[in-house]
């Protein structure tokens, strides 16, 4: 064995002269090794992928339940004849504004045989009893309206000594807010209630056998005139409809949403009116999720169930009248400061979410931990922190660990 090495040793000696290879030449040899799988790797590795970047952020959040939808005038009043008659012309226009007690139209009553005379008669007793029912409901909500200022007193006194929280005496004054104005509406269902029994009296002391006695019909309130309905002189029937008005002063918004987000959705929830036509957006509270649902054909033809939402508004609407369209947005959930990442750099592994975060120019799968979604964002409860670059978009070909690249500028 010895006697073999040493042959060998002697031979390696003969071929380099009887020289050993100096340090030198071994690293440069180390060096031309390295720098050429270098270049191997250069030429052959595969290319980085080109990505969509954000960054992890913090910053106030909302999620929101968005849909089209209208002003509506809470109050409006259908002034009818109350007896078949020959009407004289309506000299009103849409849109004029009338004053409470206005002659909106006049009528010369038809003869009325007995049955007509007795028919008459019960309109008066409904009317009245409409009249004895809207009274009653005034009653009570200036009930509610009082009970809430002293509410709104009590508050506010708790408040001055530091026994309640600031936000207690703004929900208070909320609430006596919308106790009067449901003293307002009350009061004006009553006005309506005690024209009818006027109108209802007036038709059946015309009930005589000549029906050359004149019926005047007046606004019950101070409003404007929605639509004419018969403009002409013409032989009406009893109950059909004159002129149509409305108040102004009070209008709510109407937003028509799914059943599954409806139930999501409380009285008091900020709803934010945008598309209206003008470049500030309103706001108003949610008053009421009716209770009851109905059918609606969408767009692509599949029916739907869905909810009515009514709201009040906060602000001005200024020229906005009934039937007008805007873009609502109704926050179900916000907060002031959370971190929060883009939407769209989220995908499912299972039951977690993930994500892909960039650090030195490769992508690492991260799963996360997500609270609240809207349209744009997402809610980080963990596994990422403010100022972290992601992945937007993330294709199947991109892998945990792949080299990855923002697109050129």
């Amino acid at each position: 064995m010895m006697n073999t090495v040493t042959d060998t040793t002697l031979a390696t000696r003969a071929a380099t002269g009887g020289k050993r290879p100096r340090p030198k030449t071994l690293m440069a040899a180390v060096l031309a090794a390295v720098a050429g799988g270098a270049l191997l790797w250069i030429l052959f590795s595969p290319d980085p992928v080109t990505v969509e970047l954000a960054r992890v952020s913090e910053g106030p959040m909302q999620v929101t339940v968005n849909n089209q939808g209208q002003v509506r005038l809470h109050d409006k009043y259908i002034v009818a004849a109350p007896v078949a008659a020959e009407l004289q012309r309506i000299e009103w226009h849409d849109g004029d504004q009338v004053k409470r007690g206005d002659v909106v139209a006049i009528l010369s009553p038809l003869p009325m045989d007995a049955r007509q005379r007795q028919e008459a008669a019960a309109r008066l007793d409904a009317a009245k009893a409409l009249a004895r029912e809207a009274g009653q409901r005034a009653d009570r909500a200036m009930t509610d309206m009082e009970l809430a200022a002293s509410e709104r007193r009590r508050i506010e006194r708790l408040v001055s000594n530091e026994y309640m929280s600031p936000q207690a005496a703004e929900k208070a004054m909320a609430a006596e807010k919308n106790s009067r104005m449901e003293w307002d509406a009350a009061r004006s269902r009553q006005q309506a209630a005690q024209a009818d029994v006027r109108a209802a009296e007036a038709a059946l002391l015309a009930s005589d056998s000549t029906g050359r006695r004149q019926i005047t019909l007046n606004a019950p309130v101070d409003s404007y005139v929605l639509k004419v309905h018969e403009r002409s002189a013409r032989t009406v029937a009893a109950g059909a409809p004159l002129v149509t008005l409305g108040d102004r002063a009070r209008s709510e918004i109407v937003v028509d949403v799914l059943s599954s987000d409806a139930v999501r959705i409380s009285p008091g929830n900020l709803v934010l009116l945008e598309g209206w036509g003008g470049g500030k957006v309103l706001r108003a509270k949610v008053r009421m999720v009716e209770p009851v649902a109905f059918t609606k054909v969408s767009a692509l033809g599949v029916e739907e169930q869905r909810v009515n939402v009514i709201a009040d508004p906060v602000d001005d609407l200024g020229p906005l009248g009934d039937g007008y369209r805007i873009e609502a947005r109704i926050v179900i959930w916000s907060a002031e400061k959370v971190t929060k990442v883009a939407g769209s750099s989220l995908f499912r592994v299972g039951d977690a979410w993930h994500v892909f975060t960039v650090e030195d120019g490769r992508a690492r799968e991260t799963t996360v931990g997500i609270g609240q979604r809207n349209q744009d964002e997402a809610h980080v409860l963990s596994g990422l922190a403010p100022g972290a670059t992601v992945v937007r978009f993330p294709s199947n070909e991109l892998a945990d660990g792949a080299r990855v690249a923002a697109p050129a500028k």
